[in-house]
C-alpha cells in the first residue's frame, strides 16, 4: 500500500460479539426467503462495473466487472468487453482468477494487465489481434500503475520494494531447533502502520521497467520516499514524470509532494514543481507538448480544493484551468486532439465529467457517476472518452449497482449493460429521494436523501434511521447503498445527507468545520431528522441512528448531546482525539490541519471535541462495532467508549468484527455482518406498533 496515497486519502479519514443477545444471532441466520426484498444473501450476488477503458478503434471498451466470491469470502475482478452500442458483452479473459487494471499500448495492438493467474499478482501482455497473451514479470510484490512506453517497446510500473534492515540487537546464540519468543519489532518510523496492512514493512514504493516481451525489471528510483501514482512517458520515451514527497520531514509535511521527472538513461531526478501542496495525477497531451495534473497550494485548512493545471515539460509556464471552479477535480484524461482534459468532480452529491478548454471553458458532460461504493452511498465512479468525445462511465440509477453507460455529445445516454436485473428486477427497491431543508443554525441550505421501506404507505407510521457518512470531508449522494437499502427492506425509513463539513457543496461550506469538529454539524443533522418527521409518516417515537468513522464521531456526540433517540450504534470511531493521537496512522495529519497545537500543548481542544467528554450524559442504549485490525479509527478507541458505557450503566454491547481493517467492507460476510448487527440492535429497541411498519417484513 503507497504511504503517499494513503496520506492524502486521510482528508477523507472518516470514508464483543459474545456479548450480543441471542436475537443478534437469530436475525444473522434467518433464511433468506425471495420474499421481493433485499436479503443478507443477495450481498454474495451483487456486482459492479469499474474501470471502462475504450478499445483500440473507439467501437468496443474493455472494463472491470467485479463481484463477489462467496467461497472464498472477497472481491473478485475479471475483464469483460462490450461494444459502445450495448452488443456483444462477453468475458475477456478466465473468470477463475483476478484481472484488472488493463492499459493498452499506443498503438493499440496490446493490452497490458494485471492479473492472478499464476499466483502472486503479476503484469501480463496480451496482443489484441490474436489473443496470444504471455505473462512479463516474475516478481515478489504486487506491481501497479502500469503505462506504456511510447514506442510500446517497454511498461513502467511502481512496486513496493522491501529494504534491508540490520537488526539493532540480535541473540546470535540461539540453539538449532530451540522454540523461543519472537525477536522483538524495533520502530523508528514515525508513520509506522497503515490501515488495510497492518505494521509497516521497511521499504518503500518504486519505479520499474520492463520490456513488454518479458525480462528482468529495472529499478528506476531508489530510497526512504515513495514513488507512486499516474506514470507519465515523455513522449521521446527518455523521461518518465512521476509524483513523490521526497523533502526531509514527509511524514510531518504530509501533502508536500512535487513531481519529478525520471532520466531513463541514467536515473537522474529533476524536481518540476516546488508549492506546498500536492502535486499528482501527472498526463501529458497526446502530442507530447503538455502536463496536465492536480494539486492545491497548502493552506493549512482541514479541507482544500484541488485544481486542475497544465504547464510545460520543463515545469514552467504553469496555467490553472478551474480557478473558479470551487471543487476538487480528479481522474484527468486529455482529449484525443491535445486541445482540452476531462475530468471528475463532486457537485451537490452527484459525480460528474466535464471538459475544459485550455482557454478554461468548462462544458458538462454528466452528472450520474456512482455506483462502485456499493456499502454506504459515497459518491463515486469512474469514466473513458472515446477518440470523437463520448464518454463511458460507471452509471449511478440510485436502485442498483454500475452499470456502464455511454453519453454522447448531444446528450444521448446509451446503457451498456445490465448486470444485477437477475438480481433486482424482482425486488422491492426504492430510489433515494432528495430532500432539501434550511439549517438552523444559518438558514443555509441542506441536502439529504430518504430512502422508503418497500410498499410504502403514508398513512402508516415507520421508524426511522438516520445514517451518518465519514470523513467528516466526503459526500453522499443518490446512489445505491446497501446497507441503506437493507435497512429499508427491514422497514425502516432511511435519512442520510451531507451537513456542514462535507464535501461537493464548496469549501466555504466544508471548512465551516475547520478546527471545530463536531460542532453545528449537529444541528444540520438533527434539522434533517425534523424534516422527515414533518413529512407526517416518521414515529417520533421509534428514532435511530448510526454511522461510520466520522459517522461514528457524529453518533457518538448525538447521543451525548439528545435522548431522542430509542438505540444507537456507533461504527468505528474516535471517541477521544487525545488517545487518537499516537495511536492511529494518521496522526500526524490530525494534529496539523484538525486541531490548532498538539494536546499537551493545548488539551481544551481536543478533550471538548471528544464524545468521551459526554459519555455522562448519554442514556440511548448504544452499540460500538469496529474492525478488529483497524489502526485508523483504532480499536482501544472503541474499548475506551464501551468501558466508558458500561461505567456509566448505560445498555450496551461492544462487536468487533473479525479480520477487519477500517474499510469493514472489504469482504462481503463482514459487510453482512455490520448491517445485521446494526438491525438486530435497533429491532431490540423498536416499539412494535400494530397500525405501523412494524409489520413490515424484516429482511432475511
Amino acid at each position: 500500500m503507497k504511504k503517499n496515497h494513503l496520506l492524502r486519502s486521510a482528508i477523507t479519514l472518516f470514508i464483543s460479539a459474545s456479548l450480543v443477545t441471542t436475537a443478534l444471532a437469530d436475525h444473522e441466520t434467518a433464511p433468506a426467503l425471495d420474499d421481493g426484498l433485499l436479503t443478507y444473501k443477495d450481498i454474495f450476488s451483487l456486482e459492479y462495473a469499474a474501470n471502462p477503458v475504450v478499445m483500440p478503434g473507439g467501437k468496443q471498451v474493455v472494463y472491470e466487472r467485479r463481484s463477489m466470491d462467496i467461497m472464498n469470502d472477497r472481491l473478485r475482478r475479471s475483464l469483460w468487453t462490450v461494444a459502445v452500442d450495448g452488443s456483444s458483452h462477453m468475458p475477456l479473459l478466465s473468470n477463475t482468477k483476478n484481472h484488472f487494471a488493463p492499459v493498452f499500448s499506443p498503438d493499440g495492438t496490446r493490452m497490458a494487465y494485471l492479473s492472478s493467474e499464476e499466483g502472486k499478482v503479476q503484469i501480463y501482455v496480451r496482443d489484441v489481434a490474436s489473443g496470444n497473451t504471455a505473462r512479463v514479470t516474475d516478481v515478489a510484490m504486487s506491481p501497479n500503475s502500469l503505462s506504456f512506453s511510447p514506442d510500446g517497446k517497454q511498461l513502467a510500473f511502481a512496486m513496493f520494494t522491501p529494504a534491508k534492515q540490520k537488526p539493532v540487537f540480535d541473540i546470535s546464540f540461539k540453539p538449532k531447533g530451540a522454540e523461543w519468543a519472537d525477536s522483538a519489532q524495533y520502530i523508528d518510523q514515525t508513520l509506522f502502520q497503515r490501515d488495510g496492512a497492518g505494521m509497516n514493512r521497511p521499504g518503500n514504493m518504486q519505479i520499474y521497467v520492463v520490456p513488454t516481451i518479458g525480462g528482468t525489471p529495472r529499478q528506476m528510483t531508489f530510497g526512504a520516499h515513495d514513488y507512486s501514482g499516474s506514470l507519465a512517458w515523455t513522449k521521446d520515451g527518455k523521461k518518465i514524470i512521476v509524483s513523490a514527497n521526497t523533502h526531509k520531514d514527509f511524514d510531518f509535511d504530509i501533502f508536500n509532494s512535487d513531481l519529478l521527472s525520471i532520466n531513463l538513461a541514467d536515473g537522474e531526478i529533476t524536481q518540476l514543481t516546488s508549492t506546498s501542496g500536492p502535486e499528482s495525477n501527472p498526463k501529458i497531451s497526446p502530442n507530447g507538448n503538455k502536463l496536465a495534473f492536480t494539486g492545491f497550494e497548502d493552506n493549512g485548512k482541514s479541507n482544500q480544493i484541488t485544481e486542475l493545471y497544465v504547464m510545460n515539460l520543463d515545469g514552467s509556464g504553469v496555467q490553472r484551468l478551474t480557478p473558479d471552479l470551487d471543487r476538487s477535480v480528479g481522474d484527468i484524461k486529455w482529449a484525443k486532439n491535445s486541445k482540452g482534459i476531462y475530468f471528475s468532480y463532486d457537485n451537490e452529491g452527484k459525480k460528474h465529467v466535464a471538459h475544459v478548454s485550455l482557454s478554461g471553458q468548462i462544458s458538462e458532460k454528466t452528472d450520474a457517476l456512482g455506483g462502485i461504493s456499493i456499502g454506504r452511498p459515497y459518491t463515486s465512479g469512474d469514466y473513458d472518452v472515446t477518440k470523437n468525445g463520448n464518454v463511458v462511465y460507471t452509471h449511478s440509477s440510485g436502485d442498483r449497482p454500475a452499470d456502464l453507460a455511454l453519453v454522447d455529445k448531444r446528450g444521448k445516454v446509451t446503457t451498456l449493460t445490465d448486470l444485477n436485473g437477475d438480481l433486482f428486477d424482482h425486488k422491492a427497491i426504492n430510489k433515494p429521494e432528495l430532500m432539501v431543508v434550511n439549517s438552523s443554525v444559518d438558514n443555509r441550505e441542506l441536502q439529504a436523501w430518504i430512502v422508503k421501506p418497500p410498499e410504502f404507505d403514508a398513512s402508516k407510521k415507520y421508524p426511522l434511521i438516520l445514517e451518518i457518512h465519514g470523513g467528516p470531508h466526503t459526500a453522499y449522494g443518490p446512489s445505491f447503498s446497501t446497507e441503506v437499502q437493507m435497512f429499508a427492506a427491514a422497514g425502516y425509513v432511511v435519512i442520510y445527507g451531507n451537513p456542514r463539513g462535507s464535501t461537493s457543496m464548496g469549501s466555504e461550506f466544508a471548512n465551516l468545520i475547520d478546527k471545530n469538529y463536531p460542532s453545528q454539524d449537529y444541528d444540520d443533522l438533527m434539522d434533517m431528522v425534523d424534516g422527515v418527521i414533518g413529512k407526517g409518516y416518521v414515529d417520533e417515537t421509534n428514532l435511530f441512528v448510526t454511522g461510520g468513522s466520522g459517522g461514528g464521531v457524529l453518533t457518538a456526540w448525538i447521543v451525548g448531546k439528545t435522548d431522542r433517540f430509542k438505540a444507537a450504534v456507533v461504527a468505528k470511531p474516535v471517541i477521544n482525539w487525545i488517545s487518537m493521537i499516537g495511536t492511529s496512522d494518521i496522526y500526524t495529519f490530525m494534529t496539523r490541519y484538525w486541531f490548532s497545537d498538539l494536546p499537551w500543548n493545548d488539551y481544551s481542544q481536543y478533550w471538548d471535541r471528544s464524545p468521551l467528554s459526554l459519555v455522562g450524559n448519554v442514556t440511548t442504549p448504544t452499540m460500538v462495532l469496529t474492525g478488529e485490525l483497524d489502526v485508523r479509527t483504532p480499536m482501544s478507541e472503541s474499548e475506551q467508549y464501551y468501558g466508558a458505557l458500561r461505567l456509566q450503566g448505560v445498555e450496551s454491547a461492544l462487536v468487533r468484527i473479525q479480520g477487519a481493517y477500517h474499510g469493514i467492507a472489504a469482504k462481503p460476510s463482514n459487510l453482512a455482518r455490520k448491517i445485521g448487527y446494526i438491525l438486530s440492535w435497533f429491532d431490540k429497541y423498536k416499539e412494535q406498533e400494530t397500525d405501523s411498519a412494524a409489520d413490515t417484513p424484516a429482511a432475511k
